[in-house]
């Protein structure tokens, strides 16, 4: 399969978007004082489900940034 520039500049931005974006919602999930990540220090299900959605996001969005990135090199050898 052959993507095109624009296609893999997209892909490759949204695997950085996607790391951008995670990160700083777990940042935010650790920090947070309102009792729904922790309950006297404690770990919550808010937490975990929270993090896991953000994991798989993480997962995710590498993999798709990876084609994205391959997509833009490969792009830039058939240029020459």
């Amino acid at each position: 399969m052959k993507l095109t520039r624009p296609v893999s500049w997209f892909l490759a931005a949204f695997g950085v978007w996607s790391w951008v974006i995670w990160a700083t919602f777990v940042n935010n999930l650790f920090k947070d004082a309102s009792g729904l990540a922790f309950d006297d220090g404690e770990p919550t299900a808010y937490l975990w489900v929270h993090l896991t959605l953000a994991v798989v996001s993480f997962l995710l969005g590498t993999a798709i940034g990876v084609i994205g990135f391959r997509g833009v090199r490969a792009s830039r050898r058939s240029d020459k």
